[in-house]
């Protein structure tokens, strides 16, 4: 078997159904298997995996693992020559994994793939491609100085500003959202870290591949949507956690003075209060009107009694170059897209190609009866049901 995607869940029983047609869809011409962890969930996640996705291997834990050892144990259960760790909350496109295993295969050393991440409005996530978090990396982006100086080799290293977007290349750290990697070679190194709950985890298992002499790759060539706010409320369980976690990868790896330590506890404590700062709920304005692409004019119908609003339908079956011909600025406008009708990929590339014009987002997936998305990278998405 070539290729095992492990997809560790809980409670994000809705991002999971998309995330998986997603994966579904993208296998289809390779031998390959979907394990997805449960991590003691109390939606209807598990119901809705063996009703939809009688395929996948679900494992059920009776508690929640954290983020290491739940993957751990997918990892275990693998057969995969490769192994993808996923989240819940992404969106891969058709062609995602044909890509990364070809670029994966030509690749000598091969440590971790990562590819490039959006979020729900089509912004490129920085966290996609990193450097070693070392002390002074550190400091650079808890003083926010890879900000002020961009350009910098000096300053930039904590997102790998040596990297455009648009480019591959090697890179230190990659993000536990998509990470491709041979099964054995993750096992070899012990997986991730299960001392670490969850955050630093990514960081740790990528700097163990640096350290084992493999290199860790930025692959841009394949764009992924990471909703990002799903799997976690930024509380102060939040809080707590992330300082844990950026502690536990200093104490594991470098041997700093008492006071940059001193330095670095209150760096964490600023940086974790602005994160539970960020995710807490704003004011969320609804969209003054919607576009629906699909090719079915009932479906404009039923969203319009949903929504409460008029929907502008464009019909695909005449209308097939008006997704890259119209959208030009978004002026409150939501954009819904029919999965039936419209391919995952192409719904990426109409985010990547649409950001910044003020537009929001909602997907349907196929044979779904919801619409998801998510507007801000810092908060959770919104469901909609269409009943």
């Amino acid at each position: 078997m070539q290729l095992s995607v492990i997809i560790l869940n809980y409670n994000v029983r809705f991002f999971l159904e998309q995330c998986l047609l997603s994966v579904q869809n993208a296998l289809e011409t390779i031998d390959s298997e979907i394990i997805v962890i449960d991590n003691d969930s109390s939606d209807d996640s598990c119901a809705m995996i063996k009703q939809r996705f009688p395929n996948v291997k679900l494992i059920q834990n009776n508690e929640n693992l954290g983020f290491p050892k739940g993957n751990n144990i997918g990892v275990a259960h693998a057969q995969g020559e490769y192994v993808c760790i996923l989240n819940p909350d992404t969106v891969v496109a058709e062609d995602t994994f044909v890509k990364v295993l070809a670029f994966a295969k030509k690749q000598t050393d091969l440590g971790i793939v990562g590819c490039k991440l959006i979020d729900g409005s089509g912004n490129f996530l920085p966290e996609s491609k990193r450097g070693v978090p070392t002390p002074w990396i550190a400091f650079t982006k808890i003083t926010g100085l890879y900000k002020l100086f961009p350009k910098s080799k000096r300053f930039g290293k904590y997102y790998a500003q040596h990297l455009r977007e648009n480019e591959t290349g090697k890179v230190d750290i990659l993000v536990g959202a998509f990470m491709f990697m041979k099964r054995d070679l993750y096992l070899e190194v012990g997986g991730f870290d299960e001392d670490c709950f969850m955050y630093s985890d990514d960081i740790d298992l990528s700097y163990r591949m640096l350290r084992k002499g493999k290199s860790n790759h930025y692959f841009y060539e394949t764009t992924v949507i990471h909703y990002k706010g799903e799997s976690t409320i930024k509380d102060k369980a939040y809080m707590k956690r992330f300082q844990e976690a950026m502690n536990f990868f200093y104490k594991k790896h470098f041997h700093i003075s008492v006071l940059f330590s001193f330095f670095m506890k209150v760096g964490i404590v600023f940086f974790s209060f602005v994160k539970m700062f960020q995710g807490k709920p704003k004011i969320k304005i609804p969209p003054k009107s919607y576009l629906l692409y699909s090719s079915n004019e009932k479906l404009a119908n039923k969203l319009a009694l949903v929504l409460q609003k008029k929907v502008s339908f464009h019909d695909l079956k005449t209308e097939k170059m008006v997704i890259s011909s119209s959208i030009r600025s978004g002026d409150g406008t939501e954009i819904i897209l029919d999965n039936e009708f419209v391919s995952f990929k192409e719904s990426i590339a109409i985010l990547e190609s649409s950001r910044n014009k003020s537009f929001t987002f909602k997907i349907i997936p196929k044979n779904a009866n919801f619409l998801i998305g998510s507007n801000n990278s810092n908060e959770r998405g919104e469901i909609i049901k269409i009943e």
